[in-house]
């Protein structure tokens, strides 16, 4: 009856429109008033102490970095990158959007902001050589995914926290499945186009490739930078985040000369609206995991998933499948922040290692992003091309498909995740 009114309450005040920060605080009350322990002061207090904790302040700066990317010059740069060195290929584009969105996803950590440079950027170009918009629109979005998987990622700063796991394991732990993806993608593209009659750019020189590589070697720095400080423990993530902006704004000042003083309210403001909305999240969801908590839901999910226990990855299938079903009707943050208070203690419970399942689970939450009916990139990325967002789902599903092959594989692989974290972290 509890996991009833709780779930019931959460989804009956989305159905009504309201926004999901205020539909977690209804349904915290509703359980609140079930298990009569209603008290204004818990909810004020758990709001307060939800939004105050150090590593969630990786949050603001990072989304501030991938604004100042956007605005001053080094997203572009790094595309133009892309296209001098694989440009020329048949169906080069498409493979430029890939490489773009790796470099790009070591910047920014966040899937919505890729989504949008990549659709300004690149979507134009591929229907003019000939790619369908709708196979464009969905590369581009399926790319974007890579954002919350290749570190910097907001999504593992928002799991590491409510998970009680080093964000620092999370980000190393998240470097080759997002190469892995990208992979995937590339091998899928080719798939694709290998029978299409396009039109391709000439071959750069080498002297215009060398010249790309100098005009991005700034932005390129960058990923650089924040994971080897990462590795070698020069900063923590939130520091990492700072060092972020802070260099993404040196760059785009004094080095591009791009950013104008003039522009830096509009972009302070931008990330900052983003922010608040994130953050409301937390706090707002810090009170439904402590109920969560207090109502003994895991205890509830446990028993219900006692059959898969003996069985690690018969239980990771099982709670992928879930994730994949939320992640359908819900943003990933607020999923997030929902279902690991209750699905940590099964994961523990059974043995499996919290970084293996927060890799996944982010990872599984980032292919929601291009799952309808949310489904927030493709909303973002039909909006920029000015696609109907069905349109840009045709485009979506054949590597949709390849990127839930990846996650299969990684499920009943965990040396795909866990050897190479081993080796990053030395």
């Amino acid at each position: 009856m509890t996991v009833l009114v709780f779930v019931g309450s959460l989804l009956g005040a989305m159905a009504l429109g309201m926004p999901i920060a205020f539909s977690l605080l209804v349904s915290s009350v509703a359980l609140m008033w079930h298990l009569d322990i209603f008290d204004a002061q818990i909810i004020a207090q758990n709001f307060i102490a939800g939004a105050d904790n150090f590593p969630l302040l990786a949050i603001p700066f990072f989304m501030l970095a991938g604004e100042i990317m956007n605005v001053g010059g080094l997203s572009r740069r790094i595309v133009d990158f892309a296209l001098a060195g694989v440009g020329h290929i048949k169906g080069g584009l498409g493979y430029v959007t890939i490489v773009a969105a790796c470099i790009l996803s070591a910047l920014s950590g966040s899937a919505v902001a890729d989504a949008a440079a990549l659709s300004a950027l690149l979507v134009p170009m591929m229907i003019k050589a000939g790619h369908s918009s709708h196979r464009a629109a969905g590369l581009v979005a399926s790319s974007s995914v890579i954002g919350p998987v290749i570190p910097p990622s907001i999504g593992f700063v928002i799991f590491g926290v409510a998970a009680n796991v080093s964000i620092t394991k999370l980000f190393l732990a998240g470097i080759m499945p997002g190469i892995y993806i990208g992979a995937a993608l590339w091998i899928t593209w080719w798939i694709c186009v290998r029978k299409d009659n396009l039109a391709t750019p000439p071959r750069k020189s080498s002297k215009d490739l060398i010249r790309a590589a100098l005009d991005a070697s700034w932005a390129l720095m960058l990923p650089v930078i924040i994971i080897v400080g990462l590795r070698l423990g020069v900063f923590t993530p939130t520091e990492a985040a700072v060092v972020a902006a802070v260099y993404a704004l040196f760059v785009s000042t004094v080095i591009y000369r791009e950013l104008k003083l003039a522009q830096l309210y509009a972009v302070f403001m931008t990330a900052s609206r983003t922010t608040a909305v994130v953050m409301l999240l937390v706090a707002a969801a810090s009170i439904a995991g402590w109920l969560v908590t207090v109502a003994d839901l895991p205890g509830a999910i446990t028993d219900m998933m006692q059959p898969f226990m003996d069985n690690p990855t018969l239980l990771l299938f099982a709670i992928m499948l879930l994730v994949i079903v939320v992640g359908t009707a819900m943003d990933m943050t607020p999923t997030i922040l929902i279902l690991t208070p209750v699905l940590m203690p099964i994961v523990r419970e059974a043995g499996i290692d919290p970084v293996y399942f927060g890799v996944l689970f982010v990872i599984n939450m980032s292919i929601s992003l291009i799952t309808p009916p949310v489904g927030t990139v493709l909303s973002v990325v039909a909006g920029v091309t000015r696609q109907r967002v069905d349109q840009v789902m045709r485009g979506v599903w054949p590597f949709l498909i390849a990127e839930l092959i990846v996650l299969v594989l990684l499920v009943l692989f965990p040396i795909l995740i866990m050897g190479p974290a081993r080796w990053f972290s030395g």
